[in-house]
C-alpha cells in the first residue's frame, strides 16, 4: 500500500471509507492492477486499543477512549421506547465498525441470502455468496465445502472459554431440546455453539488488517482524517468527491472509472442525499438540487437485545478494574493466550420462538460479566454490578419495524437523524419477551443447577406485562443497521443488483446499506462478504445475472 507525504487527487476507484466493506473492495480492486484511493475520515488503527481483541469492553465504556475511534452518533427519540435516544456506535477509524464490533463472526442463514435473490437479486442466493465467504476466509479447521482456507481474515474459536460459557452450552441443548454445533456457520444455524471470532494471536482481524496491511498492494493509496462532503456528478456520471482534509482545505479526488460508497448504513446514505440522490422533497427542503429521487435513507431496520443477567458462582470474576489490570500485565507476559486476545462474547445459540418462520428468530450472545443497567444509553455507564455474573442478549434478529436516515442539514458535518422505529411492530416486541423467558429457562436447567444464585436483572419477578415494560427501558441495539440503500429490482430499490446506484452512471454503493432484509445474526461477515461480491461485481468477473 502507498505510503505518500502528500495525497493523490486521481485514481481509477475513488472508495469512500475503509470499513468492513471498504477495505475489502479497495483492496480486492487494487489486487487487480487498478489505481484505488480510500478516503476515511478517522485515524489509523495502528493503535493497541483497537489491535487488542479485548479492548473491545473499555473502547466502548469509557468516553475518552471512545471519542478516539468513533463518530459519536445518537438515535432520535424512539417513541415506541419510552422516547430513549440510544448510542449508534459506528467506527471512525481505519477499518471503520470492524475495527471496534465485537469481533463476532456470523455469516447469517442460508434462508438470507437465497430470499434476496428471490426477490430478483440475482447472483445473491446462498450458493454463489458462499463463493466470497470462502474466499475471504482463514477458518482454523481448514477448507471445507463451506468454510475457506488461507483468506485475508482469520476466523476462530474463543481459545479460553469460562466454565459458565461451556454450562451455557450443556445446559441450552438441554433446557430447549437443540443440537451442540460444531460450525453454525456451516450447513445448519440452528442450535448453541462456542462463539467464532475474526480474531487469532491475539490481534482482531479487522477488514482494514485483512484487506490493506496485510495485502500491501501498491496501487492503493489510504488517505485519513479526510471528510467526504459530496459526489461530483456531471452530465449523470459520478467523476469523484469533494473532500475537506484535516487542516480544512477542500479538494476533488477524481475517479477515472468508478465511485464506490462504502460509508455504512449512516454514512452512504447521508453522501448520497448531500448529493442530490434522494426523498426529492427531503433534499429540497434543504436546498439541495435533486438529481434522483430515490428511497435513499428508508428500510432502516436493525438487531435489537434485551440483556438478562444471572449471578453465578462457578465462573471467575470478569469486568472489574482489577481484573482488568491483571489480564492487561499478564498480556504483556503471554501474548495472545489471555482473555484481552479473544472476543468478550464466548457462546452463542440461534434459536426458533413461536413467532419464527421457519428459521431461527433468536439469538443468544453470552457475555461473561453483568450488564450496564437499566441501559446503556448516557456516555458514562452507571450501575453496572460487581458480583460475579454472566449476562445473556436476547436478541431479536429479524424485526419487522423499520425506519429512516434523513439529513438534518445540507452541512456534511452534521449529524443525520437516524430513526429506527424500534419497536413500531409490536410483534417485535413479543420475539424479544419471549426471548428472555427462553433465557430464563437455560439457567434454570439441571446444567446449571447450584450455580445460579438469582436473576439480577431485570429480576425473576417482573412477568409478563411487567417484563415487556422493562423491556422498553432495556433493550437496546447490537449496532447492525442496515438497508438504507436498498438493493433491488422495484421502485423501492436505491441500487441494482451489481451495487449501481439507479440512474447514476459511474457511481456504486458497496455495504450493508444494501441489504435488502438483515442477516441472521451479527453483519460484520455479510459486510465483509459484500465487499469481496462488489469487487466481483465491478471487475467483471460476475454479473448480476450471475456467474
Amino acid at each position: 500500500m502507498a505510503k505518500k507525504s502528500s495525497y493523490r487527487n486521481e485514481a481509477d476507484y475513488v472508495v469512500v471509507g475503509s470499513g468492513s466493506s471498504g477495505a475489502t473492495i479497495a483492496g480486492r480492486l487494487a489486487q487487480s492492477g487498478a489505481s484505488v484511493i480510500v478516503l476515511e475520515a478517522g485515524k489509523s488503527d495502528e493503535q493497541y486499543l483497537v489491535k487488542k481483541p479485548g479492548m473491545i469492553g473499555p473502547m466502548h465504556a469509557e468516553p475518552k477512549l471512545k471519542a478516539r475511534v468513533d463518530w459519536g452518533l445518537y438515535s432520535t427519540p424512539q417513541k415506541h421506547m419510552l422516547d430513549r435516544r440510544m448510542p449508534v456506535p459506528r467506527g471512525k477509524v481505519v477499518g471503520g465498525s470492524s475495527s471496534i464490533n465485537g469481533m463476532v463472526y456470523v455469516r447469517g442463514n442460508r434462508a438470507n441470502y437465497d430470499s434476496w435473490a428471490a426477490e430478483g437479486n440475482t447472483g445473491w442466493s446462498a450458493d454463489e455468496v458462499n463463493a466470497a465467504y470462502r474466499r475471504m476466509e482463514d477458518f482454523e479447521d481448514g477448507a471445507n465445502d463451506y468454510r475457506g482456507a488461507g483468506g485475508p481474515i482469520k476466523v476462530t474459536r474463543n481459545g479460553i472459554p469460562q466454565e459458565g460459557s461451556l454450562q451455557f452450552l450443556e445446559a441450552t441443548s438441554q433446557a430447549l431440546g437443540v443440537p451442540v454445533l460444531d460450525d453454525y456457520n456451516a450447513a445448519s444455524q440452528e442450535g448453541v455453539s462456542r462463539m467464532q471470532q475474526n480474531a487469532a494471536r491475539g490481534l482482531r482481524y479487522s477488514a482494514s488488517r485483512g484487506y490493506l496491511h496485510h495485502l500491501d498492494v501498491p496501487t492503493l493509496e489510504l488517505q485519513t482524517e479526510v471528510l467526504v462532503r459530496k459526489v461530483v456528478i456531471d452530465n449523470g456520471r459520478a467523476t469523484g468527491v469533494e473532500v475537506t482534509d484535516k487542516d480544512g482545505s477542500q479538494r476533488t479526488v477524481r475517479a477515472g472509472r468508478e465511485v464506490i460508497l462504502s460509508a455504512g448504513f449512516v454514512g452512504s446514505a447521508q453522501l448520497l442525499m448531500l448529493s442530490g440522490i434522494g426523498p426529492a422533497q427531503h433534499l429540497r427542503d434543504h436546498g439541495i438540487d435533486v438529481l434522483g429521487d430515490l428511497p435513499v435513507g428508508d428500510n432502516l431496520h436493525d438487531h435489537l437485545f434485551h440483556a438478562l443477567t444471572f449471578h453465578v458462582t462457578s465462573t471467575k470474576m470478569r469486568g472489574t478494574p482489577a481484573y482488568f489490570a491483571k489480564g492487561v500485565l499478564m498480556e504483556t507476559l503471554r501474548p495472545g493466550r489471555t482473555f484481552l486476545a479473544n472476543s468478550v462474547f464466548e457462546s452463542v445459540a440461534f434459536l426458533r420462538t413461536s413467532q419464527a418462520n421457519g428459521v431461527p428468530d433468536l439469538q443468544l450472545h453470552l457475555l461473561p460479566w453483568a450488564y450496564v443497567s437499566p441501559n446503556q444509553d448516557e456516555p458514562i455507564r452507571h450501575d453496572v454490578d460487581k458480583r460475579t455474573a454472566l449476562t445473556v442478549l436476547a436478541t431479536l434478529i429479524y424485526p419487522r419495524s423499520r425506519g429512516t436516515v434523513r439529513l438534518a442539514s445540507a452541512d456534511p458535518t452534521a449529524s443525520p437523524l437516524i430513526d429506527f422505529q424500534y419497536l413500531s411492530d409490536p410483534a417485535d416486541l413479543e420475539v424479544l419477551a419471549e426471548g428472555s423467558e427462553m433465557a430464563r429457562e437455560i439457567f434454570a436447567s439441571p446444567a446449571f443447577k447450584g450455580a445460579v444464585k438469582e436473576e439480577i436483572h431485570p429480576g425473576a419477578a417482573l412477568q409478563d406485562q411487567d417484563l415487556r415494560d422493562a423491556i422498553l427501558n432495556r433493550a437496546t441495539s447490537v449496532y447492525h443497521g442496515v438497508g438504507t440503500c436498498r438493493m433491488g429490482v422495484d421502485e423501492l430499490a436505491v441500487v441494482t443488483p451489481d451495487l449501481r446506484v439507479r440512474g447514476v452512471e459511474g457511481l456504486r454503493v458497496c455495504d450493508a446499506s444494501i441489504m435488502p432484509s438483515i442477516t441472521g445474526g451479527n453483519t460484520n461477515a455479510p459486510a465483509i462478504m459484500i465487499g469481496e461480491r462488489g469487487a466481483d461485481l465491478v471487475l467483471g468477473r460476475i454479473s448480476s445475472k450471475g456467474h
